[in-house]
């Protein structure tokens, strides 16, 4: 049973890639679009071959087989599924109280959706991270060790990951640190 609290300072932060918003910030992503008075039928304004609206439903990935290959691969010591909540909440259910995590915000590529979200809608980066994946669908913090035959593993099972960061001792009340977030968008 993985539970994070094998979590140590040292630990690197690979990232998933996502393929789309998957199933959270629907309300915010609707009161951008009343705003704008796209129509779901048009073309999407970062992808003009796809409808808006079939950019939206496209299915949350789903990423268990490649995570159990990773973890078959050892040196997993958590999982975070970036889910409602985004990085700022959910990342902090796994790690010990003297721990947090150190994201670099331009270790992957932003979805053009994300980022059209955040200038359309005048949506802050802190409140995109804390309500989008921002195009990492799932986090697994690793031994720095294993992280690469992790990596390995992971894309041998068809993902696209990122070492997005590390895990240190805690110097404040913050769990989550995203540097250079301003600069993602």
């Amino acid at each position: 049973l993985i539970t994070g609290d094998q979590v140590l300072d040292g630990d690197v932060i690979l990232g998933l890639a996502s393929n789309g918003i998957h199933s959270n910030g629907f309300s915010l992503v609707r009161s951008v679009i009343d705003r704008t008075g796209i129509d779901y039928e048009d073309p999407a304004p970062f992808s003009t071959k796809t409808p808006f609206g079939e950019t939206l439903l496209t299915p949350t990935r789903i990423y268990v087989k490649s995570c159990l290959n990773a973890i078959k691969a050892g040196g997993v010591h958590a999982l975070v599924h970036i889910t409602g909540g985004g990085f700022i909440e959910n990342i902090p259910r796994v790690l010990p109280n003297d721990l947090s995590a150190q994201i670099n915000g331009c270790s992957w590529s932003v979805p053009e959706i994300f980022k059209w979200l955040a200038a359309t809608g005048n949506i802050d980066s802190k409140e995109m991270l804390r309500t989008f994946n921002c195009g990492i669908g799932m986090i697994l913090i690793v031994e720095p060790e294993m992280a690469p035959l992790i990596a390995q593993t992971l894309k041998i099972s068809g993902e696209t990951v990122f070492n997005i960061g590390h895990i240190t001792a805690r110097e404040d009340n913050r769990d989550v640190y995203i540097h250079d977030h301003e600069s993602m968008w």
